[in-house]
């Protein structure tokens, strides 16, 4: 492999001796194994263990970061194959996608994405020529021949990447029959689920009223009442719980929690139940479930991750079109101290109760989110996330949060991702960008290099570990 396609100092300082400490501590953790304890990767892949079928199938289609990217520069979602909502005609020719990506390989050019697709082209599949127009057909024709073999079936890669565990993340209707699958093939100590109950927790989701019905059919109880509706909750919890989730997902908009009295959060459900919620009662409601959501973690246990400040599906054409997470959901300004007070006045002091935040609002890390880590027992705070998964966005997470809430307040790195391949890069970078600082603060001594060895590794592996009850 040519070095210069992938660099071993990738991402180290320029400086010569602060790039010599970055590299010693960067080979001290680097083959240790993934953990990824949030994500989003198709559970029937490890179940089915069936290869996967081709290039733009597996690199293209699903990944909304490139897609986006492509999409932002006039290129029809139609001609890169994204399915249509409604069943509609896209491209089916796989070659002409591929070349049509490598033809606009260029617009990626100093971007999160340029480097994961870099390290799958050049590090998995092993080329060592420059992917370009010309050599499109080369590396689509290879990659579809490897890909066809064992090596490249999904619970080989997981021995390959040395992914300890994976979670992906499934939402409350589904019936987790892949999981299911998973574990009685012996896999369910690797691949395990989390539960994401937004589509029956948010009045505004599409399709909300006729998710209840589900849910409660599903779950065997009556959700015509409020009683019934947080039984639902605490069955589906159960029976996740026992596929191997140890943590639920929540992805709201706002970042507001809720403690209403019994009566009131009665009479809020019977509105939400008749279909004609104003917005501020959505959001309540949203805010009540989630300070239900951290009452059932401090009794069964499952750690709770908050991922609110994004605008979904802000292109109105491309979720008629194509639907959900198609590129089109926006960071916004997102307010945490007083949205968490009613929460965190519950239970942000109960040791059994661990909540995880994550924000698409940089601006709040040494404003909010770093002052209540550093201060509420129960909270830890998620690495960047999402547009800020990026070599800056680390950078400006620990210059923005460290001083505040330190580093054992945080919980590692976690990949989010639906783009399998790209799992040992998204790390790698963190990995790298975590030697990046601790190379710093060594440099400026205020730590020592035996210190950084230690948090090397906790950065890597340990917080994850526990943070996520994983051990």
């Amino acid at each position: 492999m040519s070095s210069s396609l992938l660099h071993p100092d990738r991402l180290f300082p320029a400086n010569p001796e602060l790039r010599t400490v970055a590299r010693e501590l960067y080979q001290s953790i680097k083959d240790l194994p993934i953990v990824s304890p949030h994500g989003h990767t198709d559970p029937s892949w490890f179940a089915n263990n069936q290869c996967f079928d081709n290039a733009a199938d597996l690199l293209i289609k699903p990944d909304h970061y490139v897609f986006r990217m492509l999409y932002s520069q006039g290129i029809a979602l139609q001609d890169l194959g994204v399915p249509t909502a409604d069943g509609s005609p896209t491209s089916t020719d796989n070659r002409a996608i591929w070349r049509l990506f490598a033809k606009n390989y260029h617009l990626f050019a100093a971007t999160p994405s340029r480097m994961w697709i870099d390290h799958v082209l050049y590090q998995v599949f092993g080329f060592s020529e420059r992917f370009t127009e010309a050599s499109a057909d080369k590396f689509y024709d290879e990659i579809n021949r490897q890909l066809a073999t064992d090596e490249f079936r999904p619970r080989a890669l997981l021995d390959r990447f040395n992914i300890e565990l994976i979670a992906t993340t499934e939402g409350a209707l589904d019936t987790l029959e892949h999981h299911a699958k998973i574990r009685a093939d012996g896999w369910g100590h690797r691949v395990v689920t989390a539960y994401r109950p937004d589509n029956v927790v948010d009045p505004e989701f599409e399709g909300f009223l006729d998710n209840l019905k589900v849910f409660g059919e599903l779950s065997g109880c009556d959700i015509s009442t409020w009683e019934g509706y947080l039984n639902a909750h605490r069955n589906r919890r159960a029976f996740f719980k026992s596929m191997g989730a140890t943590s639920t997902d929540h992805g709201h908009a706002k970042a507001t929690t809720a403690n209403l009295s019994l009566e009131d959060a009665q009479a809020l459900y019977q509105v939400v139940l008749s279909g004609k919620a104003t917005a501020e009662q959505a959001d309540t409601f949203r805010g009540q479930v989630l300070t239900e959501m951290a009452g059932m973690s401090v009794e069964d246990g499952l750690v709770m991750q908050l991922h609110p400040g994004s605008y979904r599906n802000h292109n109105q054409v491309v979720f008629d079109t194509f639907g959900r997470d198609k590129g089109a959901d926006i960071p916004e300004q997102t307010e945490y101290v007083r949205a968490l007070k009613p929460l965190l006045d519950k239970y942000g002091n109960n040791p059994n109760f661990t909540l995880i935040l994550f924000t698409l609002d940089e601006t709040v890390y040494s404003r909010e989110l770093a002052p209540l880590a550093g201060h509420y027992p129960c909270l830890r705070l998620g690495p960047p996330w999402w547009f800020h998964d990026s070599p800056e966005g680390m950078r400006r997470f620990r210059q923005q949060a460290t001083e505040t809430a330190g580093l054992y307040n945080t919980v590692g790195f976690n990949d989010d991702t639906r783009a399998f391949l790209s799992i040992p890069a998204r790390h790698d970078v963190a990995r790298r960008m975590d030697c990046v600082s601790l190379a710093e603060w060594v440099a400026d001594h205020r730590i020592t290099m035996d210190e950084a060895h230690e948090l090397a590794h906790e950065l890597t592996y340990g917080l994850v570990k526990r943070a996520y009850k994983l051990d």
